[in-house]
């Protein structure tokens, strides 16, 4: 089928701008600019021995050797930066499907004795029932820490923690970013019991029943837990559906 003036003349012009951009770029002196490295820093928190923890790796090489530091690495020149926050999820954890969002970006003159590093801070909650936490090669330890007791950490990397941890206390008004610290299925004792970790004090259990109860993002298993010496508890688990109605 023969193309019509006006689809010739469309693909002539589309041509001539490939033509005149790769032109361009053949020009561009990317030198004359300074180039700062890119990393991405993944803050990993997950509740553990009714605590709020942090995964830390000990640093293996200069510079802060022997320091505790958030786990990160460099951007490839290739991937983009979720791509990258994702690689060192699974490299330090083993997991992939969990909550990561992008939380800020740090990039003070000096952050880093190396050269200038702009950072990409990503935070990821994890299910500790699902973690197999390992030692990438270019750490000599890896653990977890209470965010609450953590030891000195390497570059500015205890204002990056602290940073996250308001932005985690922040979001529990408005969203349903709990439930990725709990198991599939909880008691209303669970849920409570994290809120309160994460906002380090204690909440008043029959405002907070009552308050969670009316938002209709539980659903009812019909199933139930023995907890302690008291009656079995109800067992609920997180109504995606109900949050997503009521947002429309």
């Amino acid at each position: 089928m023969e193309q019509s003036e006006e689809q010739s003349g469309a693909t002539g012009s589309e041509q001539a701008s490939a033509q005149t951009t790769e032109a361009q770029a053949h020009h561009y002196d990317a030198s004359k600019y300074e180039r700062p490295s890119v990393t991405v820093d993944v803050v990993m928190m997950s509740l553990r021995e009714y605590d709020l923890q942090v995964l830390l790796i000990k640093r293996r090489s200069w510079p802060c050797e022997g320091m505790w530091a958030i786990p990160g690495g460099f951007v490839n020149i290739d991937e983009s930066l979720e791509s990258a926050a994702k690689r060192e999820l699974q490299e330090e954890t083993g997991v992939e499907d969990v909550y990561l969002e992008q939380l800020y970006t740090f990039g003070d003159p000096g952050r880093d004795p190396r050269t200038r590093v702009i950072t990409v801070v990503y935070f990821a909650l994890l299910d500790s029932e699902r973690l197999q936490v390992r030692a990438a090669d270019d750490a000599a330890d890896v653990g977890w820490f209470s965010v609450y007791h953590l030891p000195e950490l390497a570059f500015d990397h205890a204002k990056i923690l602290q940073y996250a941890l308001q932005r985690l206390r922040g979001k529990l008004d408005y969203t349903t970013i709990a439930f990725n610290l709990l198991p599939e299925e909880f008691t209303l004792r669970e849920l409570q019991r994290v809120y309160e970790i994460i906002l380090h004090r204690k909440l008043d259990k029959r405002n907070f029943r009552k308050k969670i109860l009316a938002t209709g993002i539980l659903a009812d298993t019909g199933a139930k837990k023995m907890e302690g010496t008291h009656r079995p508890a109800r067992l609920y688990r997180f109504n995606p559906e109900a949050q997503s109605g009521s947002d429309s």
